[in-house]
């Protein structure tokens, strides 16, 4: 339990120090990790990128549900909260210190298929809309066919930054979250 409240009290330590970087004042709850899994398919796909993974919870829970011989791409840009993934002890994971917007670059730089899954907790709402617009580009366009990718979002403005890449989507509510979180789920059509 003291590990537990020491992660969060971490976490928000974070939060303060860069509210724009950080989607939220707590890590995620076990009732989001759910949905998120559920929406995103991880225990069917072989190659699953995560941008955003915070302390690493989410993470936890989209490995504990991924099949054996599947790989996870976790991209965080606090290094503070990326240590906390780089400590997880399982070779299925690539924990990557960086920024979304590179996307491409950090695929490549690891030789990696394109991803079935993406799944996303990074805080469209604070970024530029130019950023906000590269990220979301940049998962349309290296989704693999039928692939998905789920965003949980206090705010709709992930939403208004895919229509024109992935459609309008699917959303959801967490209400068993702190604070009440949209999970969007879009599923890339054709090539």
């Amino acid at each position: 339990m003291a590990k537990l409240l020491n992660g969060q009290f971490s976490f928000f330590q974070e939060f303060l120090k860069h509210p724009l970087q950080i989607g939220s004042v707590i890590p995620s709850s076990r009732f989001l990790e759910k949905r998120i899994l559920e929406a995103s398919g991880v225990a069917f796909a072989k190659t699953i990128v995560e941008l955003g993974s915070g302390n690493g919870g989410t993470t936890r829970a989209i490995l504990n549900e991924m099949p054996r011989q599947a790989q996870l791409l976790s991209i965080e840009i606090n290094p503070h909260l990326h240590a906390s993934v780089s400590r997880i002890s399982d070779d299925r994971l690539i924990a990557h210190l960086g920024n979304a917007c590179e996307l491409k670059r950090i695929l490549d730089q690891y030789a990696m298929a394109r991803p079935e899954v993406v799944i996303s907790g990074i805080p469209f709402s604070t970024m530029s809309q130019r950023s906000g617009y590269q990220v979301v580009e940049a998962i349309s366009s290296l989704l693999a066919p039928k692939g998905r990718f789920v965003a949980y979002q206090v705010t709709k403005r992930v939403a208004e930054l895919c229509r024109p890449f992935l459609g309008s989507g699917q959303m959801e509510v967490e209400l068993l979250n702190i604070p009440p979180v949209r999970v969007y789920q879009w599923e890339k059509n054709g090539g």
